[in-house]
């Protein structure tokens, strides 16, 4: 028998002090949140923290640990962090070719892919957390 594959990623919401949200556009999902997949060795917090610096360039501190959301038929588990931004310099990447800080109700309308708007709904609403979402 051969042992299930399954795919874990990271992925932070990060707000500034506008309380707008960092949206990357990348080339296949459109906007989103930046994040992807755990290396091995690496925990989930260096995940988040390395895909934030390598799609857009910010370096960012973890400020909470907020759920899971599952895909059941595909075998992928994606935990969301919040975080701030505390150096770097926001910047365009082969992954993000378009970046920005956004208010909720702009970034509400350009993130359109799956269920990603729900990921970040659920990570700026604290009543909601922990979260673990299957679908």
């Amino acid at each position: 028998m051969i042992p299930p594959k399954h795919i874990v990623s990271a992925a932070t919401i990060i707000t500034n002090e506008e309380n707008e949200v960092l949206l990357i556009k990348g080339p296949k999902r459109g906007w989103e949140m930046p994040g992807g997949q755990v290396e091995e060795g690496e925990s989930l917090k260096e995940a988040a923290i390395r895909e934030t610096k390598e799609e857009c360039g910010l370096e960012v501190e973890l400020t909470k640990f907020c759920g899971v959301f599952q895909n059941v038929d595909r075998s992928i588990c994606n935990t969301l962090f919040l975080g701030k931004a505390v150096g770097g310099t926001l910047r365009t990447t082969d992954e993000a070719l378009e970046v920005g800080f956004f208010p909720l109700d702009i970034a509400r309308k350009m993130v359109t892919w799956g269920n990603f708007w729900e990921r970040i709904e659920f990570c700026l609403d604290e009543s909601r957390q922990p979260f673990l979402v299957d679908f």
